[in-house]
């Protein structure tokens, strides 16, 4: 703890393990993701954990993800594409970031959209770079589904978890969106 702040969340942290990489899955007490990170990202992980980390506000334990997750991310994974939209999230971005956050999480498996479509969509044209700004900031891999946005041409375009996971994907959610 830094500067005398009382803990106000125990995290527990633990890995899930799917056809693409394992995840590093981050929930609070009350079973909430706080972070989802494919595990060979780890750089990314440290620095945004390192600053909510230092800030004394939460503490971070090794454990295992509740039911519900693990059951949610195994469904996903067979095919259950939208299993991963009603978990709990707990977000701690600037406002904007929460707010785009939220959103990305109304675009349906097996839809794309363009950044500057998905500003519009918010109400913020002139947003876009600003957009991708907070769609790479996103601590959330797949549950707040940031792969979904692409170029305005329809471009693949950065993905934390390397593009050839956002392919990979896109393209199992366009295979089971309608099933």
């Amino acid at each position: 703890m830094t500067r005398g702040n009382k803990v106000q969340s125990t995290l527990t942290s633990a890995s899930v393990a799917t056809p693409i990489g394992a995840l590093v899955v981050i929930e609070d007490e009350t079973d909430a993701l706080f972070m989802v990170e494919f595990a060979d990202c780890d750089d990314r992980m440290e620095r945004w954990l390192h600053h909510r980390l230092a800030s004394g506000r939460f503490a971070l334990r090794a454990g295992t993800v509740s039911r519900r997750t693990r059951e949610a991310f195994a469904a996903y994974f067979d095919g259950g594409v939208g299993s991963l939209r009603d978990l709990p999230v707990r977000l701690d971005g600037t406002p904007f970031q929460n707010a785009m956050w939220t959103a990305l999480r109304d675009i349906r498996p097996g839809e794309t959209l363009a950044y500057g479509a998905f500003a519009l969509r918010l109400g913020r044209p002139q947003a876009a770079r600003a957009v991708g700004h907070a769609n790479g900031s996103n601590p959330m891999s797949i549950v707040v589904p940031c792969h979904r946005l692409v170029g305005a041409n329809g471009d693949l375009t950065n993905y934390g978890g390397g593009l050839e996971r956002k392919r990979w994907l896109i393209d199992h959610e366009a295979r089971h969106a309608a099933s």
